[in-house]
């Protein structure tokens, strides 16, 4: 069923009469509802019953499956990765009062930075401990059961504490409906003595889910489309650039048919690599300041025109707030409001209305493709490496590049992976994501796991370095369990490197581990696995010939150990531009 639209009578006829009628079972269904059918989860005291509900109304019968977790942050990673695969759905974790929910909200903060619909369910004390003065275990240690709920105020859009079932269903349904609409995480506190208890309230399913459109003020819309057309229409070597924000407003089709009507070339900002074809003929490239694709900066910043559709200007995104953009030369499209140049503003325009809109009005310009065209150079191939020469770091993406089809996808953690992912070319229906906004490290693993968990027709490749597989390591025992056959290439340089060409120091040096051992201890005969160490391009070669080959419905493990040195030149240069930036001295008062 899709979201905001009327279910026919057909739609999950096995849930329309509930078997049970409690709170938990009437939670399951509708997270079942809005997709997520799998549901990241760590048992503790305060949800065990909870955790029982849910796991009682199985997807068979428009229920969920439960996947436990090692640790309530992993858990919270893989819903952000769930809801990334989802287009639309969302992600759910559940975890226990305070110390799990206090574990998951980094995860949760950094979904809520990315705009994506994650649900994060706790269990919460006894209905009967509020306003008795009590004080629980898994507390600081004070009568006090709202530090939990304050800590989420400020990383989802909407809270809900369910301490009483009259009003259960409506507020499960306002929160998982606000984050639908809003596309941020949402908080739901439930008491631990209320899931297994019958209610009349649940004793019908209720009306599947219907949200009301968000509609553009038509006046605005056509006084926004009629600037913006003039404004480009004069101009004489205008581009289009994409960002991440185009996929909460569910606008990315609309900004592939705006390329097509107007044939302006298009990139992309670096959080937004994967929300559009870059098969297309006018797509050039991620646009990153200095850390550009060859060529694209130079066509983006030369432009006498530039349209950004959802962009993020943050010092990561601008290598250190050093774009060479202009104000008076840009229109910004945000998702729900349009401003041209340093004005007019127009708000209550949606994003994809106004592309679509504006597509129709603007006149055939190519004359920014055509420069293109003229000063493109195609990338070259690293040199070969000698027989047992050490890999290089160049040499191991040409060969990920051509691992690449439309079933996989590439998830690309914090580091120089970044940078390195985002000079590979994505064929159609590739797959790409990773977290640029908030920067987590450790993130890709999790994520990994909800990824795989919900696009079963891609095979997640993912990209680690050494420093942040060391956070989250043991969600890899989950895929396991699971049988994922994700594709994990852990980069080991023995350290931070990110961290060390901003600043290096000795904190930034790690232990080495023995990471193959590490998941063959994990894998200990249960299920499909396959781990490689490998030092050179020969070897590289056997791993992946293994893992595409008789490997290929394991989860596949590959360390590759490169020079600590062996860096990407862009990383280089924006490590260079984001110390400057944080080493400027304090303004004179």
């Amino acid at each position: 069923m899709d979201i905001g639209s009327v279910p026919s009578q057909d739609d999950d006829a096995a849930a329309a009469t509930p078997r049970e009628a409690t709170l938990g079972r009437h939670l399951a269904r509708r997270l079942a509802e809005v997709g997520a059918r799998d549901v990241f989860a760590v048992p503790g005291d305060f949800n065990l019953t909870l955790l029982d509900e849910l796991e009682a109304e199985q997807p068979s019968g428009g229920g969920v499956r439960l996947v436990g977790c090692c640790n309530e942050l992993n858990a919270a990673y893989a819903a952000d990765g769930y809801a990334r695969a989802r287009a639309g759905g969302v992600g759910a974790c559940v975890v226990t009062f305070t110390v799990g929910a206090l574990s998951a909200i980094n995860a949760v903060a950094g979904a809520f930075s990315e705009n994506l619909p994650v649900v994060c369910i706790s269990g919460g004390p006894n209905s009967n401990d509020y306003g008795s003065n009590r004080i629980l275990h898994h507390t600081i240690g004070l009568p006090d059961f709202t530090q939990e709920l304050r800590c989420y105020e400020n990383v989802t859009c909407y809270q809900a504490v369910v301490n009483n079932l009259e009003d259960a269903h409506e507020q499960i349904d306002k929160a998982i409906s606000t984050a639908l609409k809003e596309s941020k995480p949402v908080y739901i506190s439930i008491s631990c003595d209320l899931p297994s208890i019958p209610h009349p309230t649940f004793s019908h399913h209720p009306v599947a889910f219907f949200l009301s459109p968000r509609l553009s003020n038509q006046m605005s819309l056509e006084a926004a489309v009629e600037a913006a057309a003039a404004f480009l229409n004069k101009s004489v070597k205008p581009v289009l650039v994409g960002g991440a924000k185009m996929r909460m407003a569910k606008a990315r089709k609309a900004f592939v048919e705006l390329a097509d009507a107007c044939g302006y070339p298009f990139a992309v900002m670096p959080s937004a690599k994967g929300l559009v074809p870059e098969h297309h003929p006018r797509f050039i490239g991620t646009y990153w300041g200095v850390v550009s694709t060859p060529f694209c900066g130079e066509i983006v910043e030369s432009a006498d025109a530039y349209l950004f559709a959802g962009p993020i200007f943050n010092d990561h995104t601008s290598v250190g707030y050093s774009l060479l953009l202009n104000n008076e030369k840009a229109i910004i499209v945000q998702p729900d409001r349009v401003v041209i140049g340093n004005g007019p503003a127009f708000g209550c325009v949606l994003m994809k209305d106004f592309l679509r809109a504006l597509a129709t009005r603007l006149k055939k310009n190519t004359a920014a493709c055509e420069i293109h065209g003229r000063i493109f150079v195609p990338q070259g191939e690293p040199r070969p490496s000698e027989p047992g020469e050490p890999l290089r770091v160049n040499v191991f993406f040409k060969h990920i590049q051509k691992m690449l089809s439309g079933n996989s996808a590439i998830i690309a953690e914090t580091g120089d992976s970044w940078f390195n992912c985002q000079k590979l070319k994505l064929p159609e229906g590739c797959g790409y994501e990773c977290q640029l906004q908030y920067g987590s490290i450790g993130w890709s693993v999790g994520a990994t796991l909800g990824y795989a968990q919900a696009a079963k027709d891609k095979r997640v490749i993912s990209l680690i370095g050494d420093g942040s597989f060391q956070v989250t390591a043991q969600e890899v025992s989950t895929m396991l369990r699971c049988g994922q056959n994700n594709i994990i290439f852990l980069i080991n340089n023995g350290g931070y490197t990110i961290e060390v060409k901003i600043h290096d120091g000795p904190y930034n040096v790690i232990k080495n581990w023995n990471y193959t051992g590490l998941v063959e201890a994990f894998h200990n005969g249960e299920g499909k696995c396959y781990t490689a160490k490998i030092q050179t391009e020969e070897e590289l070669e056997e791993a992946i010939e293994a893992s595409l080959g008789p490997h290929k419905d394991s989860l596949c493990f590959i360390e590759v150990i490169v020079h600590k040195d062996d860096t990407s030149k862009e990383l280089l240069v924006w490590g260079a531009r984001l110390f400057a930036e944080n080493s400027r001295p304090p303004n004179p008062q």
